[in-house]
């Protein structure tokens, strides 16, 4: 199963870091956004993230040039042709699928169909999808371009030459794969549940601000405390996966969303992309 030909759905800091990603690696890549404001957002991003490549010493103005020259932006969904497309949309499983199927419309039945999805069951969206042996988790983590981890995700039907390709194609791109099955959280979201839900039970115990808990663990050699970590990723991104997780594990009482998260995202507190969260900016 050859890739040469990249779409990543969504133009969110997610998919537009992916896409830089791709095509910085050498692949034609696509880059769709049905909001123009959007898309063109993450086109300005992308360009200014490249520029300070150049700036740094890391690329050269021929090889930013090179890469620009290799994505395409468009919000036309009949342009999303490609050997595999990553879907990096809202963490809702009825539009991931409703977008699924409308990919599979126009790609062939081999087009691999990857979902980024933090914790959404891949086998479930599979079922929904025809031919579900196409259907994986490719999930990246943010920021796309800085994070070398990548979750190869083998859902119960995905066929083992997909997730072949998928482990190939994270190498070519420079990342490091790790596969796993589907599970809820998958491994690293799961694994990460009790640092942000436990950080938030002490803060809603009222006795320790949000700014001493992430100085306390940065002091332990944490890169960056969970609520500094939780404003990056952004408060509905991260609740939304606390919320699937507990409930795709039957509720225990350990993993309960917290009501102060709740708060944060009813408000539109979600950090730096809206300039305010645990944290002003």
């Amino acid at each position: 199963m050859k890739i040469q030909t990249i779409c990543v759905c969504g133009a969110g800091t997610m998919g537009s870091g992916i896409a830089q990603v791709c095509a910085s690696a050498g692949f034609t890549t696509i880059l769709y956004e049905l909001n123009e404001a959007v898309l063109q957002k993450a086109k300005t991003a992308i360009g200014a993230g490249l520029q300070k490549l150049v700036e740094k010493g890391k690329l050269s103005v021929e090889e930013m040039d090179q890469i620009a020259a290799r994505l395409t932006y468009t919000a036309d969904l009949e342009q999303c042709k490609a050997d595999l497309v990553i879907e990096a949309i809202i963490e809702k499983p009825e539009a991931k699928l409703s977008l699924f199927n409308a990919l599979a419309a126009i790609n062939s039945d081999a087009t691999i169909l990857a979902s980024n999805t933090s914790s959404l069951s891949i086998s479930a969206l599979a079922r929904e999808v025809t031919h579900p042996e196409r259907v994986a988790g490719l999930h990246f983590f943010n920021p796309a371009p800085l994070m070398r981890l990548v979750e190869v995700v083998k859902g119960s039907q995905t066929n083992e030459k997909v997730i072949s390709a998928l482990t190939a194609f994270t190498r070519q791109v420079g990342k490091t794969p790790v596969v796993c099955k589907d599970a809820p959280g998958f491994i690293v979201n799961r694994v990460a549940r009790p640092f942000y839900i436990e950080s938030l039970r002490i803060a809603e115990e009222g006795k320790v601000s949000f700014e001493a808990l992430d100085r306390l663990l940065e002091a332990r050699k944490f890169k960056m405390g969970p609520f500094k970590l939780m404003d990056l990723i952004g408060n509905d991104i991260n609740y939304a996966v606390s919320c699937s997780v507990y409930e795709q594990l039957n509720h225990p009482e350990r993993l309960k969303p917290s009501y102060i998260q709740k708060e944060k995202v009813d408000k539109g507190e979600l950090g730096r992309k809206t300039k305010r969260g645990y944290y002003e900016y």
